[in-house]
């Protein structure tokens, strides 16, 4: 159960999101509010929109009309070049397939936001081998994505993702190309860790039982959030 009270200021709110694809509208007035230290669930039907809310929290994508806020800035209205340096500092992003670099070793790949962040490489080595292991993949340091296994590979993806010590992570459906067995390693790493290192977490599931990791779960519904919170 998040330790956060029910007052708290939220880290990340986003009011009355409209975003079209084309002619598609995908989100139809979304409101979301996420606080500091706190794991959502964001549930609901393939087409709902879930993947393209998460897409304008993290500010990958700008919504059409409404405003998204982050730490007191109006996210939607950030030049891209503060915005690529939150995406590098404060926010961390997992996708479905990990999305590892595939010539580079695990590793490697979880040294790489520090090293464009700045860092020399044997201290950014060093902490990505610490955070491998925190992870249950130390051993795997020298594998590249296409010789582990794919709950291997996720675990690696969310290394990387936490490596900055980010206030945020949008994890978006991280167990769906995974078996069961898999899936409960990787949610389990990724609450385990969060909650141990005070990170935000937006985790976008169909799954019920990757939603019950959170503390909350909102459903999203023809691009719209019906509010249903559940304790864990």
């Amino acid at each position: 159960m998040s330790n956060q009270e029910d007052g708290a200021v939220p880290l990340l709110a986003a009011r009355d999101l409209v975003k079209a694809h084309g002619r598609t509208e995908a989100l139809r007035g979304a409101t979301v509010e996420l606080r500091p230290g706190e794991i959502l669930a964001v549930t609901g039907a393939s087409g709902s929109g879930k993947s393209t809310l998460l897409h304008c929290l993290a500010g990958i994508v700008r919504p059409d009309s409404g405003a998204v806020t982050y730490g007191g800035e109006r996210l939607d209205r950030l030049p891209e070049r503060r915005l690529s340096e939150l995406r590098r500092t404060e926010f961390g992003v997992v996708f479905q397939f990990g999305q590892l670099i595939p010539e580079l070793t695990a590793l490697d790949n979880v040294a790489l936001p520090l090293l464009l962040g700045g860092a020399r490489r044997q201290e950014a080595q060093a902490s990505a081998g610490e955070w491998l292991e925190r992870f249950g993949v130390r051993g795997q340091e020298e594998l590249r994505p296409g010789e582990m296994s794919g709950g291997q590979a996720q675990r690696v993806a969310l290394a990387r993702a936490l490596v900055t010590g980010p206030k945020v992570v949008f994890a978006d459906e991280p167990t769906g190309a995974l078996d069961s067995l898999a899936s409960e390693q990787v949610m389990s790493a990724l609450t385990h860790t969060a909650r141990e290192s005070g990170t935000a977490v937006l985790l976008i599931t169909h799954d019920a039982q990757v939603a019950a990791y959170a503390d909350r779960e909102i459903r999203l519904a023809d691009g719209a959030v019906l509010p249903l919170e559940v304790g864990v």
